[in-house]
């Protein structure tokens, strides 16, 4: 990982980090077990030993198992992060990139309000949101976007394989944020279309 000054030098821009979460379910009590994020070459993949309970079919989906208070991904055993150190990892990747914008698949449903009672409860919140510009879902923003493609699904691997045409591994929160960048560059969208799109933990 470089220094911030050079992430400074290269992102004159508006800076933008994709992230994405795998976590032990679906439900409003679920918890992170892996954080991704990339912003161009730089990237953070993290793991955390959650507190409860893998519910089977996220399991299924992501090959997470919690034996002993150890994390194993597809039986090997992952080098973990208490909860707090990927959380402040994570600010401090968004913090080199000088408030970018957050952007994710299904992240306004999903992802961020997992990410929010984690900020929350380890109180960390005021300090994630100073360090970002705001959030960005590409589920709805392609929706508008591609509404006369006759999509069969605008899940986010069905838009990479239309869009960009390849198939990658899915539910693995680093292959998901790679292949988020890279469809993110094919959608070119305005920067009126992400204005509209973005929002704050606070306005979810």
């Amino acid at each position: 990982m470089q220094n911030s000054e050079s992430f400074g030098a290269e992102n004159s821009q508006q800076s933008l980090v994709f992230f994405d979460l795998e976590t032990t379910g679906l439900g409003q009590s679920c918890e992170i077990v892996q954080l991704a994020a990339v912003s161009g070459g730089h990237s953070l993949n993290l793991y955390t030993v959650p507190q409860c309970r893998m519910e089977r079919g996220a399991a299924k989906v992501t090959g997470f198992r919690v034996r002993r208070q150890k994390l194993y991904l597809n039986r090997k055993l992952v080098l973990t992060n208490s909860l707090q150190e990927v959380l402040v990892s994570f600010i401090a990747f968004l913090q080199m990139l000088c408030r970018p914008l957050v952007i994710g698949h299904n992240i306004r449903r999903f992802d961020c309000p997992v990410l929010a009672r984690a900020l929350d409860k380890l109180n960390l919140r005021a300090q994630f949101e100073s360090s970002i510009a705001g959030c960005v879902d590409t589920l709805p923003l392609s929706r508008e976007m591609l509404k006369d493609r006759c999509l069969k699904s605008f899940s986010q691997e069905n838009l990479v394989r239309e869009l960009v045409g390849v198939n990658y591994k899915a539910h693995d929160a680093l292959e998901d944020v790679r292949a988020l960048q890279t469809l993110y560059s094919v959608l070119q969208p305005t920067p009126d279309l992400v204005c509209r799109h973005t929002f704050t933990l606070d306005t979810m």
